[in-house]
């Protein structure tokens, strides 16, 4: 079989699947399969599958079919123009949270100590770090296997970051951070049934679930970074689909310069609040 038809094959089961973007989907997959960047499917489209890259790609193929994720498959997913390791231990890195990194850079892109809090892949902790190296970043996560994660995209990356395994902010110091940026755990458990089968089956649930209003990782959050940061720092979150007024209620009189940023599709995306 050809890399041509293979790829018509691995489209139409996607398709009839209803996988989204069926042929993209494919590409990606028989190029992993074969150890190959996508543009080599176009190359050679005439080239001979080799056995053991037809039985990878026909496994690949069905683990989709299941509802694994395709990142979790292939092991990558590209945030900020870097490619992240992913495994089931950690959330796939959504484009979305790439305005939690822009918004932090905005109003803090000169701060001297960062933090990136419940930080999965460490995508958000190692961007801030690439992008202002003079910061010296922490990174914490309640998950010791999020952090091995983490730890080894940030060493492949070159990016020096401390990593440290905690609950939120427990441990850390009074005033002494500059920046806390952050996606939370923001999904209600009774949204659970609901969720895409992608993401309800393969993605771990610490990192998507906050409690039964899907308020309660919010609330926390902010009350201890209120004692963590230093007068006039920032804390930058993720804002949940709906969730951008309870949380500006949170807030309280500790903050001020509270101002919300929209993502592409115009939804209330990213919070960010100063300390007074």
């Amino acid at each position: 079989m050809t890399l041509q038809q293979a790829l018509l094959q691995g489209t139409e089961l996607l398709e009839h699947a209803g996988i989204a973007v069926p042929r993209l989907t494919a590409e990606v997959l028989l190029g992993h399969a074969l150890r190959q960047e996508r543009a080599y499917l176009f190359a050679y489209p005439e080239r001979e599958l080799r056995e053991v890259e037809w039985i990878h790609y026909g496994r690949y193929l069905h683990e989709r079919l299941q509802g694994k994720p395709t990142q979790y498959i292939t092991g990558r997913q590209e945030f900020y123009g870097r490619e992240f390791r992913v495994t089931s231990d950690v959330l796939i890195p959504r484009p979305e949270t790439e305005l939690v990194v822009e918004t932090a850079l905005t109003v803090a892109g000169d701060a001297r100590r960062m933090m990136d809090v419940g930080c999965g892949s460490g995508a958000i902790a190692i961007t801030l770090k690439l992008e202002n190296k003079s910061a010296a970043v922490l990174a914490t996560d309640i998950s010791g296997s999020a952090l091995a994660v983490a730890a080894a995209n940030a060493k492949r990356l070159g990016a020096s970051v401390g990593f440290a395994q905690c609950d939120l902010l427990a441990g850390i110091g009074s005033e002494s951070i500059d920046l806390i940026a952050s996606n939370p755990p923001y999904v209600p458990l009774g949204d659970r049934t609901g969720l895409q089968r992608e993401v309800r089956d393969y993605e771990p649930h610490v990192a998507l679930f906050a409690g039964p209003t899907g308020f309660e990782i919010y609330a926390r959050l902010i009350e201890d970074a209120a004692r963590v940061l230093r007068p006039g720092g920032w804390l930058v979150v993720e804002l949940g689909f709906t969730s951008r007024d309870r949380v500006l209620e949170m807030l309280g009189e500790r903050w001020c310069d509270v101002h919300v940023a929209p993502d592409l599709a115009r939804i209330p995306r990213v919070l960010a609040a100063r300390r007074k």
